[in-house]
């Protein structure tokens, strides 16, 4: 597509448009290619290509042409300048830190973040002689008390996963590089359909394409988003060393994925907040977190970041007087279930519920969940496209019946 025609066109336009250009057969969706190697059309060719000196692809875990179009059409809906895809969210994440980082840097992340970002970051890399500090997500002064001499990376989630705290992005941005810092964003809950990390000042844009990007729970895919100086120069280097790639036929799945992806998005974004609101209030719910509804303390902050959308992924409470209690309460809300998953993913179009504290923060030490504020009694729902009154039936029958 002439560069010129692509910046007149919108987001939905590129959402089923952007890729590399069709083969001499004239697919009109985009093709699969299924290989590892690639024949070189002479010796010369092969050496300038494998050197980075000419286009051409050369091997299938230096990339792929179906890859390639899922790299494009990911960064036209971020707004970046390049993309490079690889297998999951967290070898994303692996990457970005290979790339950027060495003995002796400093990292700060929000302390309500996923939790194997949190094991990543704080444990495994520090083994390598990388430093980090988490501070409160949504505290700008803590974030700038934070920094160091050798901070070289701001790492944000925006909304957070499970309880969907919400930065100002833009005012990290502006920490981040008076501090000489880049300032990466997980934009896995909000999606380029409702928030552009870039726009607001962001360097990196983090993807987990296993949820949204996807959207039908099918694959594992990541990305990153950037400068095609920091993608070629830094990622891309780290990339072919180790492997991180994402297979053609997950980069074909993850195509079709975004080209509905704003449409799914809206529509379980009005599912969610319709939820919310109800589950706000049930008499066995404590709190709700949801970006979405007025009580949530980023709500406004929320609205002018995400396209005033909250987003489809919520987080409640159940009432408990313990720790003890509040997990077996929890737990008997998921266990009632019989239409929504029990499922720890996200981001599909079946409803998923999940219990953070045992699931996905459950490798961390207790005062790391409580300082995430993952407690025992709290369900995160992905909501879905199921109707949502039998979302709520589904939920009213383990609320309604709680010991």
């Amino acid at each position: 597509m002439d560069e010129a025609l692509r910046k007149t066109l919108h987001r939905d336009t590129l959402a089923v448009r952007e890729a590399v250009e069709r083969s001499p057969y004239g697919e009109n969706s985009e093709a699969l290619y299924l290989t590892s190697g690639y024949v070189q059309p002479s010796a010369e060719s092969a050496a300038l290509r494998f050197a980075g000196d000419e286009e051409g692809f050369t091997y299938g875990r230096y990339g792929n042409p179906t890859t390639a179009s899922f790299e494009q059409r990911l960064a036209a809906l971020e707004g970046a300048e390049a993309c490079m895809a690889t297998a999951s969210g967290m070898s994303a994440i692996l990457l970005m830190c290979l790339g950027l980082l060495k003995a002796g840097d400093h990292v700060v992340c929000s302390q309500s973040m996923f939790g194997s970002t949190i094991k990543l970051i704080g444990s495994d890399l520090a083994k390598f002689g990388v430093e980090s500090s988490f501070v409160p997500q949504t505290d700008v002064a803590a974030w700038k008390a934070a920094l160091k001499p050798n901070t070289r990376l701001l790492f944000a989630e925006t909304p957070t996963n499970p309880l969907t705290e919400v930065c100002d992005i833009a005012a990290l941005a502006d920490l981040a590089h008076n501090a000489g810092a880049l300032l990466c964003v997980d934009n896995c809950f909000a999606t380029p359909a409702l928030q552009r990390p870039i726009a607001l000042g962001a360097d990196i844009v983090m993807h987990s394409g296993t949820k949204y990007l996807d959207g039908q729970g099918r694959v594992m895919a990541g990305a990153l988003c950037a400068s095609q100086e920091i993608v070629t120069g830094k990622f891309l280097p780290i990339l072919k060393s180790a492997g991180m790639t994402l297979a053609p036929f997950n980069a074909w799945v993850m195509l079709k994925g975004l080209e509905t992806l704003d449409i799914r998005m809206r529509a379980q974004s009005a599912n969610a907040l319709a939820l919310a609101q109800w589950l706000e209030a049930h008499p066995a719910v404590a709190r709700v977190f949801s970006p979405g509804l007025p009580s949530h303390p980023q709500h406004a902050l929320a609205m002018r970041q995400q396209s005033g959308v909250g987003g489809a992924v919520l987080s409640f409470e159940v009432k408990a007087s313990s720790p003890e209690q509040a997990r077996a309460r929890a737990f008997h809300v998921l266990d009632a279930l019989r239409v929504l998953s029990l499922s720890t993913n996200l981001g599909d179009t079946k409803t998923l519920c999940a219990h953070p504290a045992s699931t996905s923060h459950g490798r961390l030490t207790e005062a790391q969940r409580q300082a995430a504020g993952v407690g025992q009694g709290l369900v995160r729902v992905a909501v879905g496209l199921e109707h949502i009154t039998d979302i709520q039936a589904d939920l009213a029958r383990g609320l309604d019946t709680l010991p």
